[in-house]
């Protein structure tokens, strides 16, 4: 799923048909947030400015949240009802099940960091657009960068796409870490709560997930 020059103008165009003016080519965002980002608290202020339709049908913006010294950094697709609700991410059913998963392989929130790809609900809670998931990756990217977790682990296939800038399936790149030039840690895919709360068959292979995530952060202390 690698964007190639003509395809991030087309976003571009697409934005600016929707009357947005303020986008910017992805390599141009992430030479900007390089050059003039170095808090959570700039990037977020520099997010929140971001002009885009979902905006305007969210309660809140959800940034992010955990431990800004965090070796794990966990990275979902969009916030729900109950996250737009309270701007916080995965506090809702989905949340509830990431914390039950967590706390049984010795993780908590007080240990990693969470966040989404998108920091605002999509209205009635659709599937994100390539369009918008290509807009947020460079803010991202930037945000894995400034926790420099060791570990991210992208839940769910449209996090894990977007992430990683691919075409695989979830279950082709679920099972082994993987490497980008734009992230130093490790990368490894599994699947969203949300998805397991609707098929609990799923929380085996899960379990068997996160235990080799923790096996993969022991690894590296």
């Amino acid at each position: 799923m690698k964007l190639s020059p003509q395809k991030l103008r087309q976003i571009a165009e697409w934005f600016s048909e929707a009357g947005i003016s303020d986008v910017i080519a992805e390599q141009e965002v992430s030479k900007k947030n390089k050059k003039t980002i170095s808090t959570l608290a700039e990037l977020k202020a520099v997010m929140s400015k971001v002009n885009i339709p979902m905006k305007e049908c969210a309660l809140n913006m959800v940034f992010g949240v955990g431990n800004e010294n965090a070796d794990i950094l966990f990275v979902g697709e969009a916030p729900g009802a109950e996250e737009d609700k309270q701007g916080i991410p995965f506090v809702g059913q989905s949340g509830q099940l990431l914390d039950k998963i967590m706390n049984a392989v010795g993780l908590d929130r007080t240990k990693v960091y969470i966040t989404n790809i998108l920091p605002w609900r999509p209205p009635g809670n659709r599937t994100p657009t390539t369009e918008e998931m290509t807009l947020f990756r460079p803010y991202v990217l930037k945000h894995i960068a400034l926790i420099n977790p060791k570990i991210v682990v992208c839940l769910g296939g449209t996090a894990s796409k977007t992430l990683l800038q691919t075409n695989d399936s979830l279950s082709q790149l679920r099972g082994r870490p993987v490497r980008i030039a734009e992230i130093s840690a490790e990368i490894f895919a599994t699947f969203h709560p949300a998805y397991l709360l609707r098929s609990p068959s799923q929380k085996r292979e899960a379990w068997s997930d996160f235990l080799h995530i923790k096996s993969l952060l022991s690894a590296q202390h």
